[in-house]
């Protein structure tokens, strides 16, 4: 970004015009004539933009502010969130997945994002082994869970536990009944009767928010 107009228009991003000016307390037009380079924008302007918006006024005038990037990694890592990756294992009695007191191993997010699908605190990472949820989910890809998500939604992939086996899987239900669906179709429906002793053997785990794998 060379120009002061170019690095407005960036500093507005997916905002619309009307909303941003607003924000900077001017008019619309005055602000297209500063992002078309029509007209300058003066002192006042300036030193609002750099409050509000918590830009260094070097960069904002000339493109060039050597701490610039260091303060943006600083606010992105406030804004991130870390969520253990554990094992493909059901912890005893809660049907939930075994979280080790230790965790050795996370996985960070922006927290805007993880907000936004669900509750940050009951989420868990874990990887995938296996391809009966091929091409949508790949043998050792990486996806995140939120256990706080039990209800059965259809459409949606779940972990679920029946014993000690752990799945990946779209869920049907039927009376007495749940059917567990590949996307593979190489893997026939899994039907799991749990109208009487086996019901208690059958858990839902958490619903699955987000796939992520590593290119090799």
């Amino acid at each position: 970004m060379e120009t002061l107009q170019e690095r407005l228009i960036s500093l507005r991003g997916e905002s619309s015009r009307r909303s941003f000016a607003e924000n900077l307390g001017i008019n619309e037009s005055t602000l297209r004539n500063y992002e078309k380079g029509v007209s300058s924008p003066d002192a006042q302007f300036m030193t609002t933009v750099c409050k509000k918006l918590r830009i260094s006024p070097m960069w904002l005038l000339f493109g060039e502010d050597p701490l610039q990037e260091e303060i943006k990694l600083k606010s992105s890592e406030e804004d991130l969130i870390s969520i253990p990756i554990v094992e493909a294992r059901l912890s005893a009695g809660t049907g939930s997945l075994q979280v080790s007191d230790k965790i050795e191993h996370t996985q960070s997010f922006p927290s805007s994002f993880l907000r936004r699908k669900g509750n940050p605190r009951t989420m868990v990472m874990m990887c995938v082994e296996g391809d009966s949820m091929q091409p949508e989910i790949m043998d050792g890809d990486m996806v995140l869970i939120d256990q706080s998500q039990k209800d059965i939604r259809l459409g949606r992939i779940f972990a679920v536990g029946f014993e000690d086996a752990i799945y990946l899987k779209r869920i049907d239900k039927l009376p007495g009944k749940i059917i567990l669906k590949s996307v593979n179709p190489a893997y026939p429906p899994l039907e799991f009767d749990i109208s009487d002793q086996l019901a208690d053997s059958f858990r839902v785990i958490g619903q699955v928010l987000w796939c992520g794998r590593e290119y090799r």
